[in-house]
């Protein structure tokens, strides 16, 4: 499911705003004045020397910074990530302008007001930058320290960067530090501790080092809060990494191409795009499928530095070969039949490499689709269908571990796992005709378990591959416990009218036998013992006739046939004296199947039953309809049946007469009272 970022309610209002937009408002008016001071600086001096260039790129950092601040305070003025960055970037628009201000101001005679001020922010206060960056890397994106242990190892890092800060500031200018041709009145070091001197070096390594250690220990909570997101906030945590990526790749580029402006090029991508980035995860995460962009961003700075190597590697044999420099219309030549040899067939094989890496199989969806459906069309046994479905996922989303549980037919369950289960997992249910038949459990972490919408349409297939094959295994397993009940219901009945035709009618047919035999013997000399035993022998041959009578009543209600099945139903109701109202077609004799017939009998006879054990009922509407199915529908005005009652043996008989021939049964009770039997059996000619 998509994790949908909720609106904060903690938006600034009325001084608020103004608040919050005083640090943009500050940063952007100052870039043109640090503009104006870079164009009217001299072209020599030691202003020149110390600045080392013009301020007014670090100003527009700082401005851009600002400005990203705005949008995320704007939404939620809470949010100290947003404040931090806001710190950063008039951090940033304060350093250029004292840059630029040292540039036009710093001359060798009568030197601006302020200076020593500018020169020491520039110089000493500037190195708080790095600490300012790295507490932007420990609190994003919640705008906390991570939970646990890593909160106070934040705590102590953010010290050791206001230490390693502090130790820059009061360093004294030793060595490499130390502005020569400073005019009268500048002094470079006016928060320095003169105690320190001859150690200055040593103090101001041991800042940067601390300040250095303290950095990578931000990234490395950046690593382990990436590891431990899931859902939306691991989504947000890509974007950070997509900032790294192109970061890497444009400074690869100004390596490789030395241009002008490079330079500044690179520190303008590095000091930006990660806050740019890190904005968008906060304020709108989804505004771009975020999968997607890290992988075409990782495919096209891969096929940019194939094809640069490319270039290099061509250019280098031709001059080598031809022994001579090539001009630049021929280097041009060259690079684009490179580009338009190369660039088609590697960028689609990167970009197939990088998806399977990044995100598996998911996004060849048909073939995931049809594979997995050729797999389940191979096999038979449940096991190896469910394993297979097993590994289409994995093999589709990159994922390790994948379990298929599906619930069966007598009560456990059949369970296929690929891969090992991780700490964490995310259960999804497997669902056939909206009844939930099995589940689905994937890892909870990790780059490849985060669904787009794409990836959940490929996940819905795939798992409508499981439920069917998980149904027709269900469905399997039922025809063939189906099959061996009427087996085994077959030869109980054979076994019984066997014995009772063997133990019963048998013996008494050859006792009747022989009484008839001994009446004839003795029927001439003693007439009235023949008439008596005669008379026993008639008994006997009623109570035969009477057994023969059971048993076909067992074989099929005798009623049936001497009245039909609405006759017969009126016979039932008369013998419980039901007051029953009967509805039913004329034509409906002859009509229905032998089984159907029987069935409608017997759960019609079951209703009555209940009625009259329980109902307590004035008043029954009996109605029979036949069309492509027999409807039948028992209706009473009694007193229902209780809210949470258990079935019992009767109205579960009644389900699975029903479900015997593929039809239903349900019975409903409303609240004022009464009960509703509505029973559809499917009608089928008689083969």
């Amino acid at each position: 499911m998509h994790n949908v970022p909720v609106q904060s309610d903690d938006r600034p209002r009325g001084p608020q705003v103004a608040a919050v937009l005083a640090v943009p408002v500050a940063c952007v008016l100052l870039l043109p004045a640090a503009a104006w001071l870079d164009l009217v600086a001299p072209d020599s001096g030691p202003g020149v020397d110390v600045a080392a260039g013009p301020g007014w790129p670090w100003v527009v950092n700082g401005s851009v910074l600002g400005v990203l601040a705005a949008v995320i305070l704007l939404r939620d003025r809470r949010q100290r990530f947003g404040w931090l960055l806001a710190l950063s970037g008039i951090f940033w628009a304060l350093d250029g302008f004292a840059q630029s201000y040292i540039h036009a101001g710093l001359t060798e005679r009568d030197p601006w007001p302020a200076m020593t001020f500018a020169l020491w922010f520039l110089n000493r206060f500037g190195a708080y930058l790095t600490a300012v960056t790295a507490a932007l890397l420990l609190v994003f994106p919640t705008g906390r320290f991570l939970p646990g242990r890593w909160t106070p190892a934040s705590w102590a890092a953010v010290v050791l960067l206001v230490i390693s800060g502090l130790a820059v500031v009061v360093a004294p200018a030793e060595g490499p530090q130390v502005v020569d041709d400073l005019p009268p009145g500048v002094d470079q070091d006016p928060t320095s501790l003169m105690f320190l001197a001859g150690h200055g070096e040593q103090v101001v390594s041991t800042g940067v080092a601390l300040g250095v250690g303290c950095f990578f220990f931000a990234l490395l909570t950046v690593v382990v809060r990436y590891r431990r997101s899931v859902g939306l906030e691991r989504d947000r945590m890509r974007w950070l990494l997509w900032s790294v990526v192109v970061i890497v790749a444009v400074l690869a580029l100004g390596v490789v191409f030395p241009l002008r402006g490079a330079d500044y090029l690179g520190a303008f991508t590095a000091t930006v795009l990660p806050p740019v980035a890190m904005t968008v995860a906060i304020v709108r995460p989804a505004v771009v499928p975020i999968q997607d962009l890290l992988g075409r961003t990782v495919v096209l700075a891969a096929v940019v530095a194939v094809l640069v190597a490319a270039d290099a590697v061509v250019l280098g044999l031709i001059t080598l070969v031809l022994d001579d420099a090539l001009t630049n219309a021929q280097v041009a030549a060259v690079v684009l039949a490179v580009a338009v040899l190369l660039y088609g067939p590697l960028r689609q094989r990167l970009s197939a490499a990088v998806r399977r890496r990044m995100l598996g199989e998911r996004g060849n969806r048909y073939d995931a689709v049809a594979g997995l459906a050729s797999t389940l069309e191979s096999t038979d046994d449940s096991g190896e269908q469910l394993a297979a479905v097993a590994r289409a996922v994995a093999s589709a989303f990159g994922i390790s571990f994948v379990s298929v549980e599906v619930e069966r037919t007598h009560g456990d369950r059949l369970v296929t796992t690929h891969g090992r289960a991780p700490e964490e997992v995310r259960t999804l249910p497997i669902t056939y005709r909206d009844a939930t038949i099995g589940r689905l459990v994937l890892p909870a972490r990790g780059l490849r378990s985060r669904l787009s919408g794409r990836d959940e349409e490929l996940l819905g297939d795939l798992v409508r591959q499981a439920a069917t094959a998980a149904r027709a295994s269900q469905l399997a397993e039922e025809v063939q416990r189906s099959r061996e009940r009427l087996v085994g219901a077959r030869e109980e009945e054979r076994r019984r009218i066997r014995r009772d035709l063997h133990d019963g009618f048998g013996p008494a047919l050859s006792g009747i036998v022989f009484q008839l035999e001994a009446a004839r013997m003795t029927l001439a000399d003693e007439p009235d013992r023949a008439s008596d035993q005669i008379e026993a022998v008639s008994r006997q041959v009623q109570d035969v006739v009477a057994d023969v009578r059971r048993l076909v009543h067992d074989l099929r209600p005798p009623a049936l046939d001497d009245r039909g099945l609405v006759g017969a139903l009126r016979q039932q109701a008369e013998s419980l004296a039901l007051p029953v109202t009967i509805e039913a077609a004329d034509d409906l004799a002859g009509r229905l199947p032998a089984a159907v017939e029987v069935a409608a009998y017997r759960i019609v006879g079951e209703a009555f039953t209940n009625i009259a054990r329980h109902a307590r009922a004035g008043d029954v509407q009996l109605r029979l309809d036949l069309g492509d199915e027999l409807v039948i529908e028992v209706v009473d005005d009694g007193i229902g049946i209780a809210p949470g009652r258990v079935a019992g043996v009767g109205l579960s008989s009644l389900r699975e007469r029903a479900a015997e021939l593929g039809g239903s049964t349900t019975i409903t009770s409303g609240p004022g009272g009464g009960t509703v039997v509505r029973a559809l059996l499917p009608v089928r000619s008689p083969a």
